[in-house]
């Protein structure tokens, strides 16, 4: 693809590569011909996602179903996704441009961008896995994680193939990454849980308190 002509066709046909051969789609993957391409796959990313959070809110079934409001925050999900997917491809691209630096690869921004690009790929499956977390939080959480794993996975074969790193090196960091998103679970986890409980607390006072007032017969 050139950033003259966006090919829609191609867009899907190298998504389904990187999803289900990232090491052949990274070792002929162009890093060079422009900013815009990678900017509309985050775009383009970002709109999927946030049209199936949109749906999940409706639903009721996702984490920003809003009750009442949900149509509404469900907009504002879908909004915030597109900005979140630019935002997060340009800071992605530093991130990814100081990983490769530490691992003796490619340190051009626009080589780092269109890897972050096309790792950006899980947006819409993480996304579609978010209705997971309404009915159980474990299940939610396990489905996260692997979904993270598996984003680490593209971003390894992409340090590899596309921006010449080092092996080893990167295998290192790679592992150190993934203790940090398992640390991140467990707090995030424990955390839920502490509000989860401070909640049904909080309800059952509030409930109390409402019973007290009540007229007596």
């Amino acid at each position: 693809m050139s950033d003259s002509n966006f090919d829609f066709s191609l867009f899907v046909s190298e998504s389904q590569d990187v999803l289900m051969n990232p090491k052949s789609y990274f070792s002929t993957m162009k890093t060079s011909g422009g900013i815009t391409e990678p900017l509309v796959k985050a775009v383009i990313y970002g709109a999927i996602a946030g049209a199936i959070s949109f749906i999940w809110s409706l639903l009721r079934i996702g984490s920003m179903s809003g009750g009442m409001f949900g149509g509404s925050i469900g907009i504002m999900v879908f909004i915030w996704s597109i900005i979140a997917a630019v935002i997060g491809l340009f800071i992605g691209a530093v991130i990814l441009l100081v990983i490769s630096s530490i691992c003796k690869g490619n340190t051009d921004f626009e080589a780092n961008a269109r890897v972050t690009a096309a790792v950006m790929v899980v947006m819409p499956i993480s996304a579609f896995f978010g209705f997971t977390g309404h009915f159980n939080l474990y299940i939610g959480v396990v489905i996260s994680l692997l979904i993270n794993l598996f984003a680490l996975w593209l971003l390894y074969n992409g340090l590899i193939e596309a921006l010449k790193t080092n092996p080893p090196t990167t295998k290192i960091v790679m592992y150190v990454l993934i203790a940090i998103f398992v640390i991140f679970m467990l707090v995030g986890i424990g955390t839920r849980n502490r509000a989860n409980r401070f909640m049904n607390e909080f309800n059952k006072s509030d409930t109390k308190e409402m019973m007290k007032d009540l007229p007596k017969k």
